[in-house]
C-alpha cells in the first residue's frame, strides 16, 4: 500500500510541482491550500505524512502543528514544515510545536523526497 503525503501550501506553483513530483514516486498525494482545510484534511484521511507550509491563510502552519500534535491520535503522523521562514527562531519554533523536520524553500528536490523517505521509514 502508497504513503499518503498530505501538501498544505498555499502556494500554486508549489503545490503543483510538488504533487507531481510525490506521484511519480508512488504516493498519494493530498493537497490542502489553507491550515483549517489542512486540518479537515488531516482528521478525514489520515496521511502518514504532512508537507506544511508555515505562513498559511486562516490557520497558520505553526498552528496547525501544534494542534496535530495535542491529538494522541496522531502521535505517529510525520511533519516536515517547509517554508521561506528560515531563521533560526523559526526553525526553533516549528521543531518545538512537534515538526519533525523542517526545510527552506527554495529546496533541492532530492533532499526533499530524502527527508520524505527518511520521515516515513522512521513513522
Amino acid at each position: 500500500m502508497s504513503k499518503t503525503v498530505l501538501i498544505a501550501d498555499d502556494e500554486p506553483n508549489i503545490v503543483i510541482s510538488l504533487e507531481y513530483l510525490l506521484q511519480r514516486e508512488g504516493y498519494r498525494v493530498l493537497v490542502a491550500r489553507d491550515g483549517q482545510e489542512a486540518l479537515d484534511t488531516v482528521e478525514r484521511e489520515r496521511p502518514d505524512l504532512v508537507l506544511l507550509d508555515v505562513m498559511l491563510p486562516r490557520v497558520s502552519g505553526f498552528d496547525v502543528c501544534q494542534t496535530l500534535r495535542a491529538n494522541p491520535a496522531l502521535a505517529r503522523m510525520r511533519i516536515v514544515m517547509l517554508t521561506a521562514k528560515g531563521r533560526d527562531v523559526e526553525m526553533s519554533k516549528g521543531l518545538a510545536l512537534g515538526a519533525d523536520a523542517y526545510i527552506t524553500k527554495p529546496f533541492s528536490t532530492q533532499d526533499l523526497l530524502q527527508q520524505i523517505r527518511a520521515q516515513l521509514e522512521a513513522g
